[in-house]
């Protein structure tokens, strides 16, 4: 967000159709030189720290995939596009590291929680869904990735991640909780650093092991605005793009 489009919401708009297209340009672009079919990667926009209003503008361009980091932030952003847009058809992701005593919220107003990365955390979400379907708050489970550590160690920089080794067993645990969590497959942040091919590569082979247990498990949430083509190579099939989309870290909403 520039200060000439702060507060004008047609220049924001401009700006942001814009960002889009050059997004959409980028990940046509990784595709093809993947060989992959452009549809087969899902652009999910991480609007942390900027207003609804830009999220609200969003979904009037067509992005239906709207992520957040914080759920102090999430959960009233969520309520006031909710209000701006009544009719649009957004799904809200948590993708940021998650305490177990935030769970009960998230289960209110996230469509899916792509930073799962232990059986503690699994056990309270489950529950808090299980809660929250019987308080008539949501109608259906609580779709999860599994979030894998690619750094030297697990929850390095308290960044969380589950050791690669040990997704395949989370993985059983959450498709044993039953009806409230729905595992759908692997996120990944790469290193800080380094190069982060090596990285996507393990990552792919980790979540093809996951597969073979759990096919349903079809998602690969790896990538972002500096390194998505990277992933796309290597299997993504959901990007995280926050600054290439929305420019430099803005104010939220209050």
């Amino acid at each position: 967000m520039t200060p000439e489009t702060q507060g004008d919401p047609h220049q924001r708009r401009a700006e942001l159709a814009a960002s889009l297209e050059a997004v959409r340009g980028r990940i046509g672009e990784a595709c093809a030189a993947a060989g992959r079919d452009a549809g087969e990667v899902r652009l999910l926009a991480v609007t942390k720290t900027f207003p609804a209003s830009d999220a609200a503008l969003l979904s009037d361009l067509g992005v239906t995939d709207l992520a957040e980091n914080r759920d102090q932030e999430a959960g009233p952003k969520a309520a006031e596009v909710a209000g701006l847009r009544p009719a649009a058809s957004v799904r809200w992701h948590m993708v940021g590291r998650l305490q177990r005593n935030k769970a009960k919220s998230v289960a209110e107003w996230a469509s899916e929680v792509q930073s799962v990365d232990s059986q503690r955390l699994a056990e309270a979400l489950a529950k808090a869904v299980h809660t929250a379907r019987e308080a008539g708050i949501r109608s259906g489970p609580l779709d999860v990735l599994l979030q894998a550590s690619l750094d030297s160690a697990a929850g390095a920089a308290g960044r969380g991640g589950c050791p690669l080794g040990d997704l395949p067993q989370l993985a059983d645990i959450i498709a044993r909780s039953g009806e409230s969590l729905r595992l759908r497959g692997v996120m990944a942040v790469a290193p800080l650093g380094v190069d982060p091919e090596p990285a996507f590569a393990r990552l792919a082979e980790a979540h093809a092991r996951v597969r073979r247990d759990h096919p349903d498990a079809v998602e690969l949430s790896a990538g972002m605005s500096g390194d998505l083509e990277a992933a796309v190579a290597h299997g993504s099939t959901c990007v995280r793009v926050g600054t290439a989309l929305l420019g430099g870290r803005g104010l939220a909403s209050p």
